[in-house]
Formats: C-alpha cells, sequence, structure tokens
C-alpha cells in the first residue's frame, strides 16, 4: 500500500530534520558555552588578536600655512565644489567680512572643531583630512579694487566646448574635500549657511575618488574611462612642483596659484564601442598599468619617434599625451575627480570628470596645451567640455588672519 510507505518516508525525512535542527541547536549551545569559557579565561594582555580596520577619521590636514590646504595635499576621496555670485550689495568692506567668517568656519571645521553656532557639532568632530581651498574670480577681485593678474578670464573659446551657464564662471570657489562624505557635507552646508549673506550658489558639482584604504597612497587616480589620470603630476614638496603651481610675482597672489575648473562629460556608452587596442591608441597608455605605449612602467617617459614595423608612431600622433605634451613649461598638476549622476533616457551613464588643475600661469602653461588638445585629441570623439571657470588662489595665512587678506586689508 503506497500511501504507508509514503507517510512513513514523509515521517523518517521530519523527524531526520528535526534531530539535525535539534543537534545543531545542541552543537550552537556548545559552541557558545565553549566561547564563554575561553572568554572566562582570558587574562589582560591576553584578548584575541583582531585585523586591524584603517581609520583617519581623527586625521587632520593644517590650516594655517604660506599656502592653501587642498592643493599639494594627498587628493581625498571625495570633493565638492562650489561657484558663489556675490550679491550687488557686497563691496570691500563687505568681502572682508565675508572672508573672515569662512575662515574661521574653514580653520576650525578641518581640525575636528564645529563652526560657531553650528547646527550639528557632533558632525565635526572627525574631520577625516578635510580640506577647504578658496579661489577668487575676476568679479571679486574687481569688487576688491585689486589688480587681477592677466590671466584672470574666461579661457578662450574652444572648438570643442559645449559650455552650459550652470557649470560655469562665479566670483567665489569653494573646493571642500575629504575622506569621509558626512564630513564633507557638513562642512559644505556650514560654509554656505554663513556666506548665503553675501552670495548666492551658482553651481555645485560632486565629485569622487577612490576610497580611502583602497589603493596604496600615491597611487595615479583612474577616471571611469579606466585610464590612470595624472601619470606627469610634479610631486608636491619638490622644487618642480613650486616651479610649476606657485605664483612667485610680488603683489596679493604670491605663494597662490590659478586653478582651472572644467566640467568634462564622458560619453560612456560610445567608449564602450570601441576595442582595447583602439582605447589605449587614443591616450598612448597601456589601460593595465598606464605604461606609455613604448614602456613597461607607468612612468617610463614615452618615446614618440618610435616607429611601427611598418614605419608609422608606435604613439599616434591624435593620441592625448602626444597633443598634451609641451616644451617643458607647458605643465600643470592635475587634482581631478570622477562623477557619476543619474543617466536619462537609454543611457547607462551621466558620467564624466571634474576636471581640476592647478598651474602659476594659466596663460603660459595650460591654454597653449588645451589649444593643442582642441585641435587634434582623439579622445574628443568621447568627452566633451560643458562647463569652464577660471580663479586666482590667494596664498593661506597666518593665524589670526584670513584667507584674502593680502587683497583686502
Amino acid at each position: 500500500m503506497p500511501a504507508p510507505a509514503e507517510g512513513a518516508h514523509s515521517r523518517r525525512i521530519g523527524s531526520t530534520r528535526r534531530q539535525f535542527l535539534l543537534g545543531g541547536a545542541v552543537a550552537g549551545a556548545g559552541a557558545v558555552a565553549a566561547v564563554g569559557v575561553d572568554l572566562a579565561l582570558n587574562r589582560p594582555g591576553s584578548e584575541p588578536q583582531v585585523a586591524a580596520t584603517p581609520m583617519n577619521g581623527e586625521e587632520t590636514v593644517p590650516f594655517f600655512g604660506v599656502h592653501q590646504a587642498g592643493i599639494d595635499t594627498a587628493a581625498q576621496a571625495h570633493g565638492v565644489f562650489v561657484a558663489l555670485d556675490l550679491h550687488d550689495d557686497v563691496d570691500r568692506d563687505a568681502l572682508t567680512r565675508l572672508m573672515r567668517i569662512l575662515t574661521d568656519d574653514a580653520a576650525r571645521l578641518t581640525q575636528g572643531e564645529p563652526a560657531l553656532a553650528d547646527s550639528e557639532p557632533e558632525l565635526a568632530l572627525s574631520p577625516a583630512r578635510l580640506t577647504v581651498t578658496f579661489g577668487f574670480g575676476p568679479g571679486l577681485v574687481t569688487r576688491a579694487n585689486g589688480a587681477a593678474p592677466s590671466w584672470l578670464a574666461p579661457l578662450p573659446a574652444f572648438r570643442v566646448d559645449r559650455l552650459r551657464p550652470e557649470f560655469s564662471a562665479g566670483d567665489l570657489l569653494l573646493q571642500i574635500a575629504g575622506d569621509d562624505p558626512l564630513t564633507v557635507a557638513h562642512a559644505t552646508r556650514m560654509l554656505l549657511k554663513d556666506a548665503r549673506g553675501f552670495a548666492n550658489i551658482r553651481w555645485t558639482q560632486q565629485g569622487f575618488r577612490r576610497a580611502y584604504g583602497t589603493e596604496r597612497p600615491g597611487t595615479t587616480m583612474r577616471n571611469l574611462f579606466g585610464q590612470v589620470d595624472g601619470t606627469t603630476n610634479p610631486q608636491p614638496g619638490t622644487t618642480d612642483f613650486d616651479r610649476v603651481v606657485w605664483t612667485d610675482t610680488d603683489g596679493w597672489l604670491a605663494g597662490g596659484t590659478g586653478v582651472v575648473v572644467r566640467r568634462i562629460r564622458m560619453d560612456l556608452d560610445k567608449w564602450d564601442r570601441l576595442d582595447r587596442s583602439g582605447r589605449e591608441a587614443s591616450v598612448g597608455r597601456t589601460l593595465a598599468n598606464g605604461a606609455p605605449l613604448t614602456g613597461t612602467d607607468e612612468f617610463d617617459e614615452p618615446d614618440f619617434e618610435a616607429k611601427t614595423a611598418i614605419g608609422f608612431p608606435v604613439i599616434p600622433q591624435f593620441a592625448h599625451i602626444r597633443r598634451a605634451r609641451g616644451d617643458g613649461a607647458e605643465r600643470i598638476f592635475r587634482r581631478a575627480y570622477n562623477y557619476d549622476e543619474r543617466p536619462a533616457g537609454a543611457e547607462v551613464s551621466e558620467s564624466g570628470l571634474i576636471f581640476v588643475s592647478f598651474q602659476a600661469d594659466i596663460d603660459r602653461q595650460f591654454i597653449p596645451m588645451q589649444h593643442r588638445l582642441d585641435e587634434l585629441d582623439l579622445l574628443n570623439e568621447w568627452t566633451t567640455p560643458i562647463g569652464s571657470a577660471v580663479f586666482a588662489v590667494p596664498p593661506g595665512c597666518r593665524d589670526g588672519g584670513f584667507i584674502g587678506d593680502t587683497l583686502l586689508t
């Protein structure tokens, strides 16, 4: 009779499962008891070894100094860039008040201290290498009755540009960067709350790099094309870096620099249709480690004279690294961030690069390079500049002073 047999089989399975679960419960209780005994026998100094978790929440970057922080500082994981437009009634005296307030906020927040009247002081207690860097646009320098460097003006119109006003220009730049996004968000809000009586937000851009602890310090960042980005940067702390970045002329900008901020949209959907060899030829470097096509390591010097077996340049004429290479004087310090926002329609991504470069003289160092890239750079097939702004970054200040005091006092 099949029914009783099936029933017996079901009962045996059920019984086996109950026994297994019961046995597991007993074993679990035994394991808990064993752990309890082990813990009870632990003595001071004999605690179980636990792998250390990388933490840098308490790490700070000095705010006061000859130069502003956030330039030669090792780039943090998160960056927010905010451009402000000054109210019509803001004059030199009002600018002085504004910069005193913002300097005080930044000096406190970057050291893990709440700003004055901080509405959420607990959010300020983990600075995570927070830095705040200020840049002055041409309109602000005019309000301050200052002499602007010749390069403090909108960049020339480039053929590849499709600039949008919501990502361009501005009177005052705030670059707020740190390794913790909550810290960065809080600092941004505190600074903007204190600035709103003097200025309105013109644009905001948020970017990211690898999270803290993902890669060894000093690793060149990668953009969302997968390319290494910034291999030829001068090294902070060297005379080479000082020569490229810091302004050595007399005047209020001595010890400062110039910054270019360009929002470059990257067509990742179109990039997906290009094979790996085509991607490498477009930039002139291998994707695996960033080595030039004529070398084996990222920092090998490219050989622009090398030819293939049939006589073509190994690094094509249209390759990005060939077009960007100048005469040695046309050098910049890149400190870019990726962005990735909500896509629309059938596209998978709305992504790109917040290109940020620091250089002592934008006319001499950046613009000739950009002209060459505008004329013949294959990467232009997949990249479109949609925002552009230029600012003068004043020097740092001493404790008791404020950013911009060389211009405003």
